[in-house]
């Protein structure tokens, strides 16, 4: 800070200062006071106000300046405000609070930013890890065909079929990369129009048809219902929810994905017989990387699946939410809302 700078900032002060100087002056003339009285009056406001300028002055420039060396020494200098020395000016205190408050919102972004950073790459991770397990599946089948000779139609038939089923392992895990790298701004990427589920849902059991006849499961499908939503994501999020049934099924396996009208829109339920859900862990199935009991027991498991399909639920505005039994089956509710708009 410069005396320019300081003076600039008070010249206020000075001018009222100086005009109550000349009208004391003046009526002190008027009354009768000898000059020599009207002069020493004058000399000594003077004095006292620079004095009160220059130690104002030397304290503002001594606090401006121990903020410039803590400014130095930072390497995180967003983080300013909660070291700022405390002095006696109020105004002082006041911009300090509020340089704290925008600081807290700045590293509550970055901490907010570093865990998205974090989750990606942790995931990233697991993915890598996860893929290299039917890619080695894939290899070994091809090698022991290789090595058998067999030229027998049934053995073929087998080996191409578990062929098929290891690469669409790969190609789920890879959509799973996919769509966990897009849910972050799915605003750019989706298009809400009506659509009718029955085809979704249909699409998706059909793609999936030598797992189910692989783990002998049996789907029903009874989705007459439409919604306002996009096709593609509504089509992932149930071919999760479909993995994840077949994943934890029983012997004579079944899964019911139907859809009933409520008063504030559409649910679409998927509902199985499988091994269910404990009591305590049902609360935290969409966290992620969130296993549970059921998957320590499944080698495949990574808990990312029901993570996705509540995240990206999130982003359309569907409510997500599950019942279950543990022993009896579990069901995963995706209600639909209608605005009040499109009722009308």
């Amino acid at each position: 800070m410069t005396w320019k700078d300081f003076l600039g900032d008070r010249i206020l002060l000075l001018m009222l200062n100086l005009s109550g100087m000349a009208i004391l002056a003046g009526f002190l003339y008027v009354t009768g006071y000898y000059e020599n009285n009207i002069l020493l009056i004058l000399v000594t406001w003077l004095g006292i106000l620079t004095v009160y300028l220059v130690v104002g002055f030397i304290r503002r420039r001594n606090h401006f300046r121990k903020l410039e060396n803590i400014l130095e020494q930072l390497d995180q200098r967003f983080l300013l405000g909660e070291l700022m020395p405390d002095t006696f000016s109020a105004e002082d205190r006041l911009y300090k609070g509020l340089i704290k408050k925008s600081n807290k919102s700045v590293i509550e972004q970055l901490r907010k930013v570093e865990e998205e950073r974090r989750d990606y790459k942790e995931y990233i991770e697991s993915w890598v890890h996860e893929i290299k397990a039917p890619l080695t599946s894939i290899a070994l089948i091809c090698e022991n065909r290789r090595k058998s000779g067999e030229d027998g139609r049934g053995r073929e038939k087998e080996d191409f079929r578990a062929i098929d089923l290891e690469s669409q392992r790969v190609e789920n895990y890879v959509e799973m990369a996919l769509y966990f790298a897009r849910s972050k701004q799915v605003y750019k990427d989706y298009f809400i129009r009506k659509i009718h589920l029955e085809p979704v849902v249909l699409e998706v059991v059909t793609r999936n048809r030598l797992l189910c006849i692989q783990n002998r499961v049996r789907v029903e499908v009874d989705c007459k219902e439409e919604v306002y939503s996009d096709d593609k994501w509504i089509g992932f999020i149930i071919h999760q929810l479909l993995l994840n049934s077949i994943k934890y099924k029983k012997e004579d396996a079944q899964i019911s994905i139907y859809t009933r009208n409520i008063p504030s829109g559409c649910v679409l339920a998927v509902k199985d017989n499988g091994i269910g859900i404990l009591k305590e862990e049902l609360p935290r199935i969409f966290e992620k990387g969130f296993t549970g009991s059921n998957g320590r027991n499944n080698r495949y498991s990574t808990g990312m699946g029901l993570y996705l399909c509540g995240k990206l639920c999130e982003k359309l505005g569907i409510q997500i939410r599950a019942e279950s039994e543990y022993g009896q089956g579990t069901t995963i509710y995706l209600e639909f809302p209608i605005s009040r708009y499109i009722q009308r």
